[in-house]
């Protein structure tokens, strides 16, 4: 083989394993019958989410991916693969990835890594179902702050209510109670 070209296949291999253990989150999608104008459209909405999406060959991933994670992996790196690599799972880049496979039946999930642990599609799938970090914590929030605006709510109620029944009593008091002789 050519020295040059075994130059670049080797500085491929580093960018990939070096692009592996950065992400968050590693997804293999096999991709058919897309147009490089879908490609495109979904690299740019990955680009903005800290994501991206390259095609590399099979034989220079698993070099990659070695042994680290070679035998998960190896029944997903077979046919036309596009490879994403998500900085951060959770902001919205698997969902983005998710949308895009239901919208285009020519990329299908297959699988990949999440932390450094393979999971299969199916899992994939459902973490993209979730809501992004924004979101649970909004929820976390509200779930929290639910009872003191309830209570805060109830306090008001009554307040409404007391003061027509607080003046009555009162005035007939003091009108009642006259100063002693």
């Amino acid at each position: 083989m050519n020295k040059e070209v075994l130059k670049a296949k080797t500085a491929i291999v580093q960018e990939v394993s070096e692009n592996v253990k950065a992400a968050n989150a590693f997804v293999v999608c096999e991709y058919g019958k897309l147009t490089v104008k879908h490609l495109m459209e979904l690299r740019k909405t990955l680009r903005t989410l800290d994501a991206k999406a390259i095609v590399y060959k099979n034989t220079l991933v698993t070099r990659a991916i070695g042994e680290e994670y070679g035998d998960e992996l190896k029944g997903l790196l077979s046919g036309s693969n596009m490879y994403f690599f998500c900085k951060d799972g959770t902001n919205g880049s698997l969902k983005a990835i998710r949308k895009f496979a239901r919208l285009n039946e020519g990329l299908k999930i297959k699988g990949g890594l999440l932390d450094g642990k393979y999971v299969g599609a199916d899992y994939i799938n459902t973490v993209a179902t979730l809501p992004s970090k924004e979101g649970l914590v909004s929820m976390l929030l509200s779930v929290l702050q639910a009872p003191m605006r309830n209570l805060a709510y109830s306090l008001s109620e009554i307040a409404k209510k007391a003061p027509a029944a607080a003046t009555a009593p009162a005035s007939e008091a003091t009108a009642s109670v006259e100063p002693a002789k």
